[in-house]
């Protein structure tokens, strides 16, 4: 069984890692990784025929030479490996959590801190116990700050994250209603997303915090965290602002030692106010000027169907479908109700992974939809459809449905909201509108 050491001499010969053979690179170290429905194991000889140095598996009976490496777990070592590369590391490491925004904003905080700094971020939504130690082990050599993004379902999730990253610096986006099923309720997310702060506690980090959040400020506090840096609207804060236009791209102003500058970024959604002053406030303190901030902010264009505006043959289309919980759906809804549109609709899917609330969440979303003023309201997937007798709009028990509709009754020039779980798929919607 190899240890940790001498795995990693070979990573520092073989920086290259890759779990699926379909993405095989020449002289890559290939983890042969186990999921509900395969075992990597049974393909370790074809990534070493494809070109890989070596692959690391943990069932004897695929070692067929030196070019394999047997452990007693390959997660484990993956995760091991991650861990003992990050301790070699003196760099700067952001760790990022939150409800919502968690993307978005890390991708922010890279885009500001990248006109100063050689800036590595999680690449995608590669932010669970796999994600995390791949993005460590996919980081270049020259890199000078780290932006880890980490994602969670479940208690002591972050906490074990955390120990792997080893975060230096840390901030937690908001707390919502999000994986409710896995955290036990709202009061389980709190627990579950402060142990970034827990984390950060016991090691002297630095922590960045939403003032105006006051359940963030409850959590801080909880945690008795010493090293602090502010934003939200107030002048106090060490980074404060306000918005100034939001329809639908927002602009904003904010302050910072008594000065004030204005930008114009090209995201929408309200709700990403917070997101934005959140990376001001990073850049701030990791010392870039106000004209750095702001190049890096007006130049991030989003493209991961995340408060993204796409033109349409027909419309204008808010494509947030990347994924949805009761918290983004209904700000999603309040934005949406702000925007100068003459005509509006709002296309919705289901919602995953909210247990035994699921039913009540729904309902709430279908009330505050009703409320916005829409041309057209269609709802997706089977919780929402369980609501057809009881509310206004066109229900769809499936997306499938529900393109048939949009085939045969096409929407022109009107703004629409598209938005779903990820599991939902309602990108296939979007050629329809």
């Amino acid at each position: 069984m190899a240890d940790i050491e001498l795995l990693y001499q070979y990573y520092l010969k073989h920086r290259t890692i890759c779990t699926d053979t379909r993405n095989i690179t020449e002289g890559c170290l290939f983890f042969a990784l186990k999921g509900d429905n395969f075992d990597a194991n049974t393909f370790a000889a074809k990534a070493i025929a494809d070109g890989a140095a070596y692959a690391i598996i943990d069932n004897a009976a695929y070692e067929a030479d030196s070019h394999f490496i047997l452990v007693d777990n390959v997660l484990q070592t993956l995760q091991d490996l991650a861990r003992h590369h990050r301790k070699q590391l003196t760099i700067p490491v952001i760790g990022l959590t939150g409800s919502n925004g968690k993307t978005t904003t890390k991708e922010l905080i890279k885009a500001v801190l990248a006109e100063k700094y050689k800036t590595f971020a999680t690449k995608g939504n590669l932010n669970n116990h796999i994600g995390v130690p791949l993005s460590l082990l996919a980081m270049p050599e020259d890199t000078e700050i780290a932006v880890i993004e980490m994602g969670a379902n479940h208690q002591k999730e972050i906490e074990m994250l955390c120990e792997i990253a080893q975060p230096t610096h840390g901030l937690i986006t908001n707390v919502g209603m999000a994986h409710l099923d896995g955290f036990g309720g709202f009061e389980g997310v709190k627990k579950g997303k402060a142990e970034l702060y827990a984390y950060l506690k016991q090691h002297n980090g630095m922590v960045f915090i939403n003032k105006n959040n006051a359940y963030l400020l409850e959590m801080s506090s909880t945690a008795n965290l010493d090293n602090l840096v502010y934003y939200g609207t107030e002048t106090e804060n060490a980074v404060s602002g306000h918005l100034e236009k939001s329809d639908p791209l927002l602009e904003l102003i904010w302050n910072t030692n008594s000065s004030s500058y204005a930008v114009k970024a090209n995201l929408t959604g309200s709700y990403n106010f917070e997101n934005i002053l959140a990376a001001i406030c990073i850049g701030n303190y990791f010392q870039l000027t106000p004209e750095q901030i702001n190049t890096g902010l007006s130049g991030y264009y989003p493209v991961n169907n995340r408060s993204q505006v796409t033109k349409t043959a027909q419309n204008t289309v808010i494509c947030d479908f990347y994924n949805a919980n009761p918290s983004s759906m209904a700000a999603a809804l309040a934005n949406l109700s702000t925007l100068t549109a003459t005509r509006k609709v709002a296309i919705i899917g289901d919602m995953f992974e909210l247990g035994p609330e699921s039913a009540q969440q729904h309902q709430q979303i279908a009330e505050i939809a009703e409320k916005v003023g829409l041309e057209n309201l269609i709802f997706i997937g089977q919780q929402f459809y369980t609501l057809k007798d009881t509310h206004q709009g066109l229900f769809f028990n499936n997306p499938t449905a529900a393109a048939d509709y949009l085939v045969a009754n096409t929407i022109k020039d009107s703004l629409i909201l598209l938005k779903g779980s990820r599991g939902m798929a309602l990108e296939k919607l979007l050629p329809l509108i």
